[in-house]
């Protein structure tokens, strides 16, 4: 009998950030393909509404509070997911975001930066990953595999103008993926694959403003980013899903190190 190699049915999956807008899209289409989804994060409430949906159509969506900085705090929920489902085996790395204090206004320059502000976008971006990656691999490692996938940003490889904090925050995500992916494989064997995502521009909560005027037409930066993505639009949440289904299945099963652009073409364009 033929057996699909994206079949996700019975596997757990964790989510960082599980309530964000992209979070959330991840959340919904792992249940939908059968994956029992936890929720990690600091608020939440916020997820009311994607529970609702769950029970309306029976997928299985719990959510936890947490905090990813917080290793005593994130010890205590892995014991509980664990406790609740079993076994990990997906953990997804969606946490993350940036501050006021660390971009750099059109007016100002580099001088403006605030140290202080900076050093919270660097925890949360990175530290917000990697203690959630040192905490759930206690019951990979015991279960001998698991798959982690980590959100990096198109501001990793191509540092944007203004937000400074975040694209080096982001760079060193690229950097945790393929070393995390080489020490597990190297300690641990091929059952441990360890990717990322990087995400073109998609609107979100953090962004919003950057991108868009309260009449919801383009700011200068939001029509710079459109000229310079071939597709000429933002990406939709759920165009995410195609890439996030494949590394967490078998399909990519030799997949691992690799950060995957889902940019609409954004990478790809030099801008001439």
């Amino acid at each position: 009998m033929y057996t699909s190699l994206f079949n996700l049915q019975g596997k757990v999956a964790a989510i960082s950030g599980g309530t964000g807008i992209l979070g959330s899209a991840m959340a919904e289409a792992l249940a939908k393909e059968g994956v029992k989804v936890a929720l990690l994060d600091r608020n939440p409430d916020k997820s009311n509404t994607l529970l609702q949906n769950a029970k309306n159509n029976g997928w299985t969506i719990k959510s936890y509070k947490a905090d990813v900085l917080d290793e005593g705090i994130m010890n205590a929920v892995h014991k509980l997911v664990v406790s609740d489902f079993d076994k990990v085996d997906i953990l997804i790395n969606a946490a993350g975001g940036n501050m006021p204090g660390s971009t750099i206004g059109p007016d100002q320059d580099i001088l403006a930066l605030s140290i202080a502000e900076t050093k919270k976008v660097l925890e949360l971006n990175y530290l917000g990953t990697v203690i959630p990656c040192q905490v759930f691999l206690k019951s990979m490692i015991e279960n001998k595999k698991g798959c982690i996938i980590n959100i990096s940003s198109m501001s990793a490889q191509q540092p944007l103008t203004r937000v400074m904090g975040y694209s080096s925050s982001k760079a060193a995500i690229d950097n945790y993926t393929k070393w995390l992916a080489v020490e597990l494989a190297d300690k641990f064997g091929e059952g441990f694959r360890v990717n990322a995502i990087a995400p073109g521009f998609f609107l979100t909560n953090q962004n919003k403003t950057l991108l868009t005027n309260a009449d919801a037409s383009l700011t200068a930066r939001g029509n710079t980013i459109i000229e310079h993505t071939p597709f000429k639009r933002f990406g939709s949440p759920e165009e995410l899903i195609g890439t996030l289904i494949w590394l967490c299945s078998d399909a990519s099963k030799f997949v691992t190190g690799t950060v995957i652009p889902v940019d609409g073409g954004f990478s790809a364009f030099s801008g001439v």
